[in-house]
């Protein structure tokens, strides 16, 4: 484990919310569609549920897209951004199941400003701990959804929205057959 399980659950769901724009397909129009994205990535809290909410949601995502791939200096001014827009107060919460974890905003506070302070407080862990080479977009040349690297030996490179991974090493293959086969032994 490289982080603490909350913030490793807060990574996965701005990978999550990042990639619902992947590749220029947007999967969150409707409110139906927030309220599956939400209830898949287990975040409760108060809705509206509404086109305003929805609209936040996308405006957010864009924010953190542009973290994901920020220089440190940038992530920092970003991360900081997010917590005192949501004024932000970390306490320590346990609920739905969840063991123990930060909570940086109420659970009345708008959608966007609980899942932006989730993943501030998240970001700060990856910040402080000088691991914003993780935070990766995928290695596919057609593909521009993000990636959360938490191997050991820092060897993913590839996103979990598709077969990317697979197209690649298909790819690679090929290119060494059609090498081995046009190059005589000898």
């Amino acid at each position: 484990m490289v982080f603490a399980p909350d913030t490793e659950v807060a990574l996965r769901t701005v990978v999550n919310l990042i990639n619902t724009a992947a590749n220029g397909r947007e999967s969150l129009v409707t409110v139906a569609d927030l309220d599956r994205f939400l209830e898949a990535e287990r975040f409760s809290g108060s809705r509206t549920r509404d086109g305003a909410e929805v609209a936040s949601v996308h405006e957010l995502r864009e924010r953190l897209a542009a973290l994901w791939t920020a220089d440190e200096d940038t992530a920092v001014a970003g991360v900081n951004r997010l917590l005192r827009e949501a004024n932000a107060l970390p306490q320590l919460k346990k609920h739905d199941g969840w063991d123990w974890h930060l909570h940086a905003t109420t659970g009345d506070a708008p959608l966007a400003d609980r899942m932006g302070t989730e993943a501030a407080m998240a970001l700060v862990d990856v910040i402080r701990s000088k691991e914003m080479d993780r935070l990766l977009v995928c290695g596919a040349d057609d593909c521009d959804a993000v990636v959360l690297d938490l191997s050991r030996n820092r060897s993913k490179r590839y996103c979990d929205t598709g077969n990317c991974a697979n197209r690649a090493h298909v790819a690679a293959y090929r290119a060494r057959q059609a090498t081995a086969v046009s190059s005589p032994a000898g």
